[in-house]
């Protein structure tokens, strides 16, 4: 019978393994036990010390002696009970209806659990410890695997101290590092200077094999480096098979996982299989359920070697990335759309200007859902807390008005453990505004400098804010702003949002980057405590310009970030001041002098073809460029031809006067007025739709 290809991959993974002769014998002997010793083996170590390793040598010894085991990689279960149950049904070939613990007990043999990175379940911590693992059967050993030790739960109680046993994990002695190099075919002449260099660091030997294995004739030659997996990693980046390869490791660095599809777009070419399957094979390549990702460590040198080496293929692999999580974003829902934009914001998380403010490894621990029957109350608690009695009565108010831009986020028990409320200003009436500072601010900021126009909406973030840390850097905080950007892009006809801030200066660096402009005159106060307002106008910078302006941002230095200096206001104009100021450009057509004061020239339309930072003078040659061509396309149609002609008679070319230019037309001149003021009507038609985003007609 032939062998899946799993069990050749195990067979070769278990014939590369080598030392760990301790932990193999522990765990081996717990297996074969008559009683096991311990319910629970806990292995920490730090990244690349080969935790993954040793668990998959733990499974090829459960077949050998017969005990069923499954692994199970946290990175691809939700931090949530049910999540986590059903991801083990889903190994064990359980339907939901199978009891999973009726399932364990009825086996005949001892069964074993594996859970890789076991880190990310930080938020079951306590479930795990207090409610799963005591009700399993006790002929179950599981094996957790993370970076971190136990926590102080664990050790803390008695009971558990006899069921569980740490293992912390160590770089390999220099017999096990020589007996690797030598399973890899790395010469002996040469295993001295790589022990000396990798102190036996397990990933930093798997890099050295890997120079080798690219490269035969290699002189492996340390540098005085403190960097070991830096170093290592540039000596790989030169002996890759050729720049395809090269491309494909840059590329599988800067994203958060990589797919066959996405390398295939970062790289341009429509099959990207053979070097996807080149980045699986090496060493420093994990993979899951998603798709492929490198060590942090690896990503880190990679990241920081192609960025630096050429600057240019870093920007353009930032924007292939880019367009492709954001086509993504339109067709995506739920918490695949979550991951989707996680990925989006995972492309700037080496900016100083974004790294201090989220929380790249946490984030996914917490889980979004819709406000429940039952959750105000914990909800109105929280605001409390950190905001006092007005602020939970204003959050009671907005739950009860608009219970539908409420997401909350919850722990792995299920309780709420943070949320935020958006509401909607397009609905509010006078009673909302009189009812909350906060909204009366935010209105009165869009009455006087950002009115909205038919079919515009506006949103206010009004609250917030986590159980435990209210609005500091924390992983609530992270899906908070994740949730924003969704609400960006995914929100048809926004035109505004506002973001309050209790510590606004806090947040200032980031909502500069993100360009979110501090707007100092829609602050409030609540309750005796002032907040900050924070704003942007998505008709001024639409979605996809603002993706281009913070990728700009990203790849253009890697210096502390700097606020750029603040353009002039982009003007936005209601439906009827837009139309008359038509009327007076196209009046003033000849005199651009004159057009410069014309508000159509501080417009999106202007900004988007000269730049919001033009001169005056670029800017009114800007619309009249634009007054001509817009006025010109009227001729594409016979029955508009006739509305052109009049106006170019008397706005473009103009005659002495309206009655001469009626006579050059060969019209009547009520016929003319009527053929000049459809002409004006139809011009500003096409030029508003330009203005609110829509297509020309």
């Amino acid at each position: 019978m032939s062998m899946r290809m799993a069990d050749r991959l195990s067979t070769a993974r278990h014939q590369q393994f080598v030392g760990r002769a301790g932990e193999r014998e522990l765990f081996k002997s717990a297996v074969t036990a008559d009683e096991l010793p311990f319910q629970v083996l806990y292995i920490y170590g730090p990244g690349g010390v080969g935790k993954t390793t040793l668990l998959r040598e733990f499974a090829w010894l459960c077949d050998e002696t017969h005990a069923p085991a499954i692994y199970l990689d946290a990175r691809n279960v939700d931090p949530a009970p049910e999540a986590f149950t059903n991801a083990l049904r889903f190994a064990l070939h359980l339907t939901p209806q199978d009891s999973l613990l009726q399932f364990l007990a009825a086996q005949p043999t001892r069964s074993i659990i594996l859970i890789d990175t076991y880190e990310t379940l930080a938020p079951l911590d306590n479930w795990l410890r207090e409610s799963f693992l005591p009700q399993l059967p006790d002929n179950t050993l599981v094996v957790l695997a993370g970076r971190r030790l136990p926590s102080t739960d664990w050790r803390a109680d008695p009971a558990w101290q006899t069921l569980i046993r740490p293992l912390p994990l160590r770089n390999l002695n220099p017999d096990e590092s020589r007996a690797f190099l030598t399973r890899r075919s790395v010469p002996a002449v040469q295993h001295r200077a790589v022990l000396d260099f990798t102190h036996g660091h397990p990933l930093a030997l798997s890099l050295v094999a890997d120079v080798f294995a690219q490269r035969r004739d290699t002189q492996f030659q340390p540098e005085a480096a403190p960097d070991i997996v830096k170093t290592l990693l540039e000596q790989f980046v030169q002996k890759v098979p050729g720049p395809a390869h090269r491309a494909a490791l840059e590329a599988c660095a800067m994203v958060r996982l990589t797919t066959e599809a996405l390398l295939a777009e970062m790289l341009g070419t429509s099959d990207a299989h053979e070097l996807f399957e080149w980045l699986r094979g090496l060493s420093f390549i994990e993979s899951d359920r998603q798709g492929l990702f490198p060590h942090d460590l690896a990503r880190e040198a990679l990241a920081a070697d192609v960025r630096w080496r050429n600057p240019d293929w870093y920007a353009e692999l930032h924007r292939r990335a880019r367009n492709y999580f954001t086509a993504r974003v339109q067709h995506t829902r739920g918490l695949e759309q979550q991951r989707v934009l996680f990925d989006l914001v995972f492309l700037h998380r080496d900016n100083p200007a974004v790294r201090p403010y989220i929380e790249w490894k946490e984030s996914g621990s917490i889980f979004s859902d819709a406000l429940q029957p039952g959750d105000e109350a914990a909800v109105i608690a929280i605001v409390a807390q950190h905001e006092g009695e007005a602020s939970a009565q204003l959050a009671a108010y907005w739950l009860q008005r608009q219970p539908g831009g409420a997401i909350v986020f919850r722990d792995a028990e299920g309780r709420v453990a943070g949320f935020m409320s958006m509401v909607a200003l397009q609905l509010v009436t006078p009673d909302d505004r009189r009812a909350d500072p906060a909204v009366q601010a935010a209105v009165r900021y869009l009455e006087r400098y950002a009115p909205l126009r038919p079919g515009e909406s506006a949103t206010l973030f009004r609250f917030w804010m986590a159980r435990d840390d209210y609005q500091a850097v924390s992983p609530i905080q992270s899906l908070v702003f994740i949730n924003a950007v969704r609400h960006y892009l995914t929100t048809p006809g926004l035109a505004f949002t506002f973001f309050p801030c209790a510590d606004a200066d806090f947040w200032a660096t980031l909502f500069a980057y993100v360009d979110l402009p501090r707007l100092s005159e829609a602050d409030f106060e609540v309750g005796g405590r002032r907040y900050g307002m924070y704003g942007h106008d998505w008709r001024t910078v639409p979605q996809v310009a603002w993706l281009a302006l913070l990728a700009e941002r990203e790849v253009a230095s890697r210096a502390e970030y700097t606020p750029p200096p603040s353009a002039e206001p982009l003007i936005v104009l209601s439906e009827s001041d837009f139309a008359a100021a038509v009327h007076n450009a196209l009046r003033d057509f000849t005199r651009p002098d004159a057009l410069r004061d014309n508000p159509i020239v501080r417009s999106r339309l202007i900004a988007e073809r000269v730049g919001a930072n033009a001169d005056a003078a670029k800017r009114s040659a800007a619309l009249q460029s634009l007054l001509k061509h817009t006025a010109e396309s009227l001729q594409a149609s016979p029955r508009d031809a006739k509305l052109y002609r009049a106006l170019y008679h008397t706005y473009l070319q103009p005659a002495s006067t309206q009655e001469q230019a009626a006579e050059l037309l060969d019209l009547p001149f009520s016929t003319f007025r009527r053929h000049l003021k459809a002409g004006i009507t139809r011009t500003t038609e096409l030029l508003w739709q330009q203005e609110v985003g829509g297509p020309e007609k």
